[in-house]
């Protein structure tokens, strides 16, 4: 069984991980979609100095790891975000676009890649 939260909004996948209003939240076991919910995401406020700048992802990765979520799917997301998932042990779909139902079932069905550029985690540019 798989936990998977899809960045979105409206029903479309949302394009700025750190800002996202809301998670569809899931849970797939082998190809089936077991259950999904709606997650607006709470907190957002933070009383530390450090880092002013990533305070968006850094709750945003408290948040899911409070969730328990195995992966993540979302369009936009920096370095620093990807790189905090990936240290908080979740797989992470980058770049993706649409419709975040759709973007579950291309997951249920094995066919969702991760299209944020680049597989390593160093930056290409």
């Amino acid at each position: 069984m798989k936990k998977i939260a899809i960045a979105c909004d409206n029903g479309q996948i949302f394009p700025h991980f750190g800002k996202t209003p809301s998670f569809l939240v899931a849970e797939v076991e082998g190809k089936s979609i077991v259950s999904k919910e709606m997650v607006p995401v709470k907190g957002g406020r933070v009383s530390h100095d450090s880092g002013h700048q990533c305070m968006g992802h850094l709750v945003m990765v408290e948040f899911l790891t409070g969730l328990q979520v195995d992966v993540v799917v979302c369009g936009g997301m920096g370095h620093g975000a990807r790189e905090a998932l990936l240290a908080a042990g979740m797989e992470v779909f980058g770049g993706q676009e649409g419709s975040a139902e759709a973007a579950l079932m291309f997951y249920a069905n094995g066919d969702l890649r991760d299209a944020s550029g680049g597989c390593c985690g160093h930056h290409h540019h």
